[in-house]
């Protein structure tokens, strides 16, 4: 929760920055959009407003038509097959060679100040939740106190209105003695609420305008739309931009119904219609649910102006109109991936699925009690085989695994290198004792010893690290954290991005050294058999002692095929490397791939 408030916290910076450049963007194109466009940019807005609630990953359109192309070619496996141990039993015993060593990071409970941001943005939007309640008790009040219209004239007035706007529901019209000017609201019942003074004294044309003006409302949903206005301003109530915008988008939307009115005038009507707004002009409601003709003198000004220079739009202005509000609509959307939890956290690796040849398999029973995802690449055919597409792009700390591409940096820089890998022992004492001794790369390798990669990173040093993290593209990029920022901090990568990697690495696609590659690749190989060769690299990570997160890639070489594959693993507690290596294991043993 309190990293929500953080991330929403952030959004409101970006979300204030848009507000200007709407405002901005209406003033520019003022003359060349209708009112009613400008009023429904404001739409776009609210729409903005509620993406860092969205608890889903936004993705593009492209994205959409590509996955649901491979859903066509959506495949299936429900056979069940029971894996012997002794199929694998040679493999499950050489992978017990690459020890699953870890440690346990600490997580720390949310800052002290997290705490209070969130308590202090939920104690408001109570405050403000009350202060609806009221103003909808107020409006309760009205309601009971209003009785249906009984002026049979103003009934034929008002019947003549509905036919005029075309409108066949039927909406209820009451009079009422606390209201100055006529308004509209109910949004699944809407009714008309009259002032008792309208009706003893009133002025046909003047009512007509009125009526006018609320039907309007009707029409266009304006009543929806102020619901959804006060929810943002609920949610967003500490945030002084959010509220100037709404107060625009209300100003907007009352100049949007004095042109439609208009729009069904002619001409020499107009200054009668200004007349009428004059004349009932009064203070802003109480009541948050309502649309009604008259606002506060700022607003006035503005509407009388706009009925002033008000001209019938011609057909190219309309079309203008209508052409700037599609591109500042798909500017807007542009926009959404700032304000998404997921893109803006980088969480999801924006994976493009065209031109790749995907088949989407069901491996669920595999996985059983565990949430993850299983990725096979296949070189010869250059075909995809993925089990849960969301958690396979799913960026997650890649613990041990990212030692693979450790030791290449550390190669490539000479820290070590082939022939002496020999990295000394300080002598600190481990509880793990494999580790109390000095580490080659393959020892270090096969015992998973952290210290001797932190050592490389420490001799390398931070710019350099950051630097080759940067140069093969490794997941998120992010090594802010301390020298563990690969166990369970702030480096993430997905299971395709390591299936990606694996085979730059493989095919020396990532541009190192041959023979530093070779090393490396030595390093992870696990088993040689008549069936190929299998490299695998494992990794845990392991939160407050409890495994969270497991890991197993690797690569498979046979005589006439290249596989790649990554298994990612998550739960609250048991999601091990050596869990991860299993459920592979099985998968590989079902597809075919490895026996």
């Amino acid at each position: 929760m309190t990293g929500f408030v953080v991330h929403f916290l952030i959004c409101n910076l970006f979300i204030s920055f848009i507000v200007i450049i709407l405002l901005i963007t209406k003033r520019i194109f003022k003359n060349s959009l209708s009112a009613r466009i400008q009023y429904n940019l404001w739409f776009l807005f609210l729409g903005l407003l509620a993406v860092p609630f969205i608890p889903l990953r936004l993705i593009s359109v492209s994205q959409i038509f590509s996955f649901l192309e491979i859903l066509k070619n959506f495949s299936t496996s429900h056979t069940e097959t029971v894996i012997e141990t002794s199929s694998n039993g040679n493999l499950i015993e050489a992978a017990n060679w690459m020890n699953d060593f870890t440690l346990s990071v600490s997580i720390k409970a949310p800052s002290r100040i997290g705490i209070i941001l969130a308590g202090i943005w939920i104690i408001g939007i109570f405050i403000m939740l009350i202060v609806l309640i009221k103003k909808s008790l107020h409006l309760r009040i009205l309601k009971n106190s209003a009785l249906p219209l009984q002026n049979l004239e103003i009934r034929r007035l008002y019947n003549n209105c509905l036919d005029e706007m075309n409108i066949k529901n039927s909406i209820s019209i009451y009079s009422t003695a606390f209201l100055k000017s006529p308004i509209i609201m109910g949004f699944f019942k809407p009714c008309i609420y009259l002032p008792i003074h309208l009706i003893s004294d009133y002025n046909t044309t003047d009512l007509r305008y009125m009526l006018l003006h609320e039907l309007q409302h009707y029409k266009h949903k304006d009543i929806l739309a102020g619901y959804i206005m006060n929810l943002a301003g609920m949610f967003y109530w500490f945030n002084p931009f959010v509220w100037y915008a709404l107060k625009e988008m209300s100003s907007d939307r009352e100049i949007a119904c004095d042109t439609a009115v208009l729009n069904m005038l002619e001409e020499t009507s107009y200054e009668d219609y200004g007349n009428t707004l004059i004349n009932f002009a009064e203070k802003l409601s109480l009541f948050p649910f309502i649309s009604k003709i008259s606002g506060n003198m700022k607003q006035i000004n503005r509407r009388i102006i706009n009925i002033a220079s008000y001209e019938k739009p011609s057909f190219e202005k309309k079309l203008k109109s209508i052409f700037l509000f599609g591109i500042i609509t798909i500017v807007f959307l542009s926009l959404t991936p700032i304000l998404s939890s997921y893109a803006t956290d980088r969480n999801h690796y924006q994976w493009t699925f065209e031109s790749k040849n995907i088949s989407i398999m069901d491996f669920s029973r595999f996985f059983h009690g565990y949430e993850g995802s299983f990725v096979l690449y296949n070189l010869e055919n250059n075909t995809w085989n993925i089990y849960n597409m969301e958690y396979a792009t799913l960026r997650t700390s890649p613990n041990s695994t990212y030692k693979i591409y450790n030791a290449l940096f550390g190669l490539e820089e000479g820290v070590i290198t082939p022939e002496n890998s020999i990295i000394a022992w300080d002598k600190t004492n481990y509880p793990i004792e494999a580790w109390n001794t000095d580490q080659n790369l393959d020892s270090a390798m096969q015992s998973s010893v952290n210290w001797y990669f932190q050592s490389i990173d420490k001799q390398l040093g931070k710019s350099v690290v950051k630097h080759y993290i940067q140069k093969i593209g490794y997941g998120n990029e992010n090594m802010h954290a301390d020298s563990s920022y690969w166990m369970q901090s702030s480096l993430k990568i997905s299971p395709i991005e390591q299936v990606e990697l694996l085979k730059k690495l493989f095919t020396n696609g990532l541009d190192f050294t041959p023979h530093n590659i070779d090393t490396v690749k030595n390093s992870i190989h696990i088993l040689s058999t008549e069936h190929g060769d299998f490299y695998g690299k494992t990794g845990t990570g392991q939160v407050n002692e409890k495994n969270v997160n497991g890991w197993f890639v690797g690569c498979i070489k046979n005589n006439d095929n290249t596989y790649f594959f990554s298994t990612n693993i998550q739960s609250s507690d048991n999601a091990t490397g050596s869990k991860a290596s299993e459920i592979s294991l099985s998968i590989l043993s079902d597809m075919n791939i490895w026996k």
